[in-house]
């Protein structure tokens, strides 16, 4: 059976920083891309940052881009999104996705990825 779960989240103030891992188990994932989402109250889910297999390609939406990283180690099956400076916009809950492809490129829609963690909350105060 394969799992996503995602670890990491809490309540922080603005301008901290969070560490998300999301840890595959029941398959390898070190050749298809994988990406984070998130959800806040209300609002659709949207896309956050994505990374292909290698590690080398990566896709960030524009509000987090310059404050988050996304890394990988495939040893691990394990994807990581480091999120600094964050503000309570960034407060919603975090979901890790990837994708069943092969070798397939970073995508930003989530109709593009095939399995999904449960979720993270992520709360920033201001």
């Amino acid at each position: 059976q394969v799992q996503l779960v995602e670890s990491g989240g809490g309540l922080v103030q603005a301008g901290s920083s969070l560490r998300l891992s999301c840890a595959a188990s029941g398959r390898t994932f070190r050749f298809n891309a994988m990406g984070w989402f998130r959800q806040a109250p209300g609002k659709e889910r949207e896309f956050v940052a994505a990374i292909g297999w290698s590690g080398t390609d990566t896709l960030f939406a524009d509000r987090v881009k310059g404050r988050f990283t996304i890394s990988r180690d495939n040893a691990k099956n394990t994807v990581y999104l480091q999120m600094i400076t964050l503000e309570p916009e960034d407060t919603a809950v975090y979901y890790c996705a990837a994708d069943s492809s092969s070798f397939s490129p970073p995508r930003r829609l989530g109709d593009s990825y095939d399995y999904w963690g449960q979720g993270t909350q992520v709360t920033v105060s201001s």
